[in-house]
């Protein structure tokens, strides 16, 4: 039995040991796949950062440019805009003017009419002033006329009703009536002259101060206002070339030992292989004791009762013992 346990355990080592070589392999393969891999993943993100970089810098040159033209474009216009306006703001000056001087022309007009008229009106003042006057000397001259042939008839009665003192006396009455007659009329011929130039004052008065208000209500003549100042181009703007964006920096992959995985399948197959050294050893001591049991089996204990061994690592299945 001691033998047949022995090429069990023998087997058993040897499989564990081929198990834990091809698992290194295994292992090792599938960290050098797993560094492909993620060198090819990392040589994937580079190219795309690169490829970024590159779009991201023809979006900028793309933009930039379209800048620079809406610029200009906007600069052409305002200037055009203001190049209109003036000519705009110039022809209302030009109108403005035009239609002050206009109404200018009209105010002197009516002004002159006005003046005129005034002296028109004064002429007529007088006229009527010195007709007025000329009807009172002539009504002081038909009284002083009446006066003396009433005093011519007044003195023949007296000269044929009466004689001596009492004629003289009739005739120096009606003299003396007749003279204080024609005193009241020369003062009142008098009276009535200075009242004429005192109209007469006031006539040329009134048409001078109508001639004043005239004058005053005429326009101002106007004056061109200065020609408006015509625009001037702004500055023009300065750009700046957009900064080139380059490819952000990709940390190269933490790649995987291949190295590790092999040792493990070898440190695992030299663990299987002395443990086969020191089985292979304890049965070929010499002594008196019982021969060991073989782990992964069921054997008496010393009381008679049933003992399961563990298996060893890499150990094969149990196999049910014959009693």
């Amino acid at each position: 039995m001691p033998a047949t346990w022995l090429a069990i355990s023998a087997g058993a080592a040897i499989i564990g040991a081929g198990t834990g070589v091809a698992s290194g392999i295994s292992g090792a393969g599938a960290a050098a796949r797993a560094n492909r891999k993620a060198d090819e993943n990392a040589r994937l993100q580079q190219i795309q950062a690169e490829g970024a970089a590159q779009v991201t810098n023809a979006y900028n040159k793309l933009v930039h440019f379209a800048d620079q033209e809406n610029y200009k474009r906007q600069q052409e216009y305002q200037w055009e805009t203001a190049i209109r306006d003036w000519n705009y703001q110039q022809e209302i000056q030009d109108f403005q003017y035009l239609q002050a001087a206009k109404q200018f022309a009209g105010s002197v007009e009516l002004t002159q009419e006005q003046l005129i008229y005034n002296s028109v009106a004064e002429r007529q003042a007088v006229e009527s002033e010195q007709a007025s006057f000329n009807e009172l000397m002539a009504q002081d001259a038909f009284q002083r006329e009446g006066m003396l042939i009433e005093q011519l008839q007044n003195e023949g009665k007296a000269a044929l009703m009466q004689a001596g003192g009492s004629r003289a006396k009739a005739i120096q009455s009606t003299v003396a009536e007749v003279g204080r007659n024609s005193a009241i009329l020369r003062a009142s011929l008098m009276s009535a002259g200075l009242q004429s130039d005192r109209n007469m004052r006031d006539i040329a008065m009134s048409r001078y101060a109508d001639d004043i208000r005239a004058r005053n209500a005429m326009m101002i003549e106007p004056e061109r206002l200065p020609d408006i100042p015509k625009p001037i181009r702004p500055p023009e703007r300065v750009f700046v070339e957009p900064m080139a964006a380059t490819a952000g920096y990709i940390p190269g992959p933490a790649n995987q030992s291949t190295a590790a995985p092999l040792f493990a399948g070898l440190g695992q197959a030299a663990g299987a292989t002395a443990s086969l050294a020191g089985q292979l050893s304890y049965y070929n001591r010499p002594s008196t004791t019982p021969a060991p049991v073989i782990p992964g089996y069921t054997t008496t204990g010393p009381s008679g009762q049933s003992v399961n061994i563990p298996p060893l690592q890499s150990a094969p299945p149990p196999v049910p013992t014959s009693n």
